[in-house]
């Protein structure tokens, strides 16, 4: 059996049958309004659901081009990670990552996604600006595709760019279900030999009997529900700087390397929970302090490990297009390509002016795309786990040579780190210069101690929503009053950073810190607006945009 999760819980009594969408609640959803002319509440009918007809209106202006179709299967399978580590796990197909999808802009996806797991699952477009009944998250945009189901996504695909998918569903993400998704644009300006997508992840499922589930389970007991007598914590390295993470007096700890190098291609037991994953002590002076809540055993580069990393073969010269994804459940990633040099060009799917960097810092469900003309030889693409003194390996080879060691760190990882927050819009996807009609405030709120973790000291209920009407400029201002740093995703739009600033759809708010970003409500339905730490907003540190009619 599975825990149900406070999603599912909330969610169920929201889903409707037959057509698969979400049909208006009855009775009334509280939704603060934050704008300027003050608060209050919202009928549920007042407010745009996933089949009212403005969203099938809003998908005719994307005027939906030539059709894509690709079916997805979501299974439970062996996954060998290299090495000879192999271990059971859920995946799309037998892959990790899952194949990818990729489309042009101004095509139809047609995807359908059979569902052979035990449990309930969905699939997400992150960074997509697409219809809101195929969002993928249940209990508000869609019904659960149960085990034995599938479900048929269908929408446009507007906006080129470095996207991903992966389920909505629980902590389902932290497994293996995920894969790129790559829009190609039929005007492409940038001039390239070849392309690499790379996608980074944290990994724990199937290792010595751990689940995501089973994670989440330990993480939120808090600091005072643990068992100092029968539990190990797994204490990550310092990253750059000495700021302090969890407080550590009175616990019993052990280093990651003490942790397995093998693991059991054997399904764990519903009841095994395997060792203590929760992290102590992993600082980064680049996340702000605190940089994660979890040791993992291994972390990946497009599903493998540093002892048996994958090769990419290109010609001295060449010019390469990276495109990396971090889809990870809970680590920032500082990535470098040993003995060269970065061109950003764009983040999150939106192109950016050009900028020069020895290392990129990705928080989950970020994305970075850069140019880099390459030398002779073989070379090391090393993903630092921020913070907690771990790493990921892929190698670029081009001529001859040894291939680089799990053990290797260039020195481009301590040059000039480039991150999303530092990175200007391109000319073309700049938003006019407008006051906001609404401002949105989100207080990030909870802390390790007790697992809290919330908005406006609110965990997610699907039932209230934060109002904003077509046409607004609206303004999100995250307000971090934790310890820890939060990466926060906004559904279906994609925003503008201040002052010129990249557009994005994910960004890193530091603790103490405030983050103001617009965007124009130009995509009607209920959104999601989340932590990407899959085990914050598991937690509760999520919320909902509700277009109002």
């Amino acid at each position: 059996m599975t825990r149900p999760t406070r999603r599912t819980v909330l969610g169920a009594g929201l889903a409707a049958t037959g057509s698969g969408l979400l049909t208006a609640c009855s009775g009334t959803m509280s939704g603060m309004d934050h704008s300027a002319g003050g608060s209050g509440t919202q009928p549920a009918a007042d407010y745009i659901t996933p089949d009212s007809e403005q969203i099938g209106a809003t998908e005719a202006l994307r005027k939906p081009g030539p059709e894509r179709k690709v079916k997805l299967t979501a299974v439970e399978t062996p996954l060998d990670l290299g090495g000879g580590r192999t271990v059971r796990s859920w995946a799309y197909g037998d892959e990790l990552p899952g194949k990818e999808v990729r489309v042009t802009a101004g095509d139809t996806l047609a995807l359908t996604l059979a569902n052979s797991l035990p449990e309930a699952t969905s699939v997400h477009w992150h960074g997509l600006a697409l219809r809101n009944d195929m969002d993928g998250v249940p209990g508000l945009t869609q019904r659960d595709i149960k085990p034995g189901g599938s479900f048929d996504y269908r929408f446009a695909v507007a906006h080129p760019g470095t996207y991903w998918l992966h389920p909505h569903s629980g902590v389902q993400q932290d497994r293996g279900l995920y894969a790129p998704l790559i829009v190609e644009d039929p005007r492409e300006p940038l001039k390239y030999d070849k392309e690499w997508v790379i996608v980074l992840d944290d990994w724990v499922d199937g290792v010595d009997g751990s689940t995501p589930d089973a994670v989440l389970a330990e993480l939120s007991k808090g600091m005072g529900g643990m068992d100092h007598g029968d539990m190990d914590m797994d204490m990550g390295g310092s990253g750059a700087g000495g700021t302090e993470g969890h407080d550590m007096s009175n616990m019993s700890m052990t280093g990651p390397d003490s942790l397995s190098p093998e693991s059991s291609p054997e399904s764990p037991s519903p009841k095994s929970s395997g060792p203590s994953r929760m992290l102590m002590g992993a600082t980064s002076d680049l996340l702000g302090g605190d940089a994660g809540d979890v040791g993992y055993p291994y972390y990946l580069i497009n599903g493998r490990t540093p002892e048996a990393p994958g090769t990419f073969t290109a010609e001295p010269g060449d010019r390469i297009r990276l495109r990396i994804i971090n889809a990870g459940g809970d680590t920032a990633f500082r990535v470098a390509l040993g003995g060269h040099r970065l061109t950003v060009t764009h983040t999150d799917g939106f192109p950016v002016e050009h900028v020069r960097a020895d290392a990129l810092l990705l928080g989950m469900g970020e994305r970075v795309d850069a140019l880099v003309t390459v030398g002779s030889g073989a070379f090391p693409l090393t993903a630092l786990a921020e913070g907690k003194n771990r790493t990921a390996l892929a190698v670029l080879r081009t001529g001859g040579g040894a291939a680089p060691t799990a053990s290797v760190r260039p020195r481009e990882l301590d040059g000039k780190v480039v991150h999303g927050g530092q990175l200007k819009a391109a000319e073309s996807v700049r938003l006019d210069s407008r006051r906001p009609d609404r401002t949105v405030e989100l207080k990030l709120t909870g802390s390790m101690a007790t697992y809290d973790w919330a908005i406006n000291g609110e965990k997610y209920d699907p039932a209230k929503r934060h109002p904003v009407r077509a046409g607004e400029r609206v303004r999100l201002a995250f307000v971090n009053d934790t310890t820890m740093w939060h990466p926060m995703h906004l559904h279906g739009h994609t925003y503008a950073l201040a002052d010129g600033g990249a557009r994005k759809d994910t960004s890193i708010v530091l603790p103490g810190e405030r983050l103001e970003v617009d965007f124009d409500a130009d995509n009607p339905g209920l959104w999601m607006l989340h932590c990407h730490n899959v085990y914050h907003a598991e937690s509760g540190m999520m919320t909902v945009l509700g277009y109002l009619k």
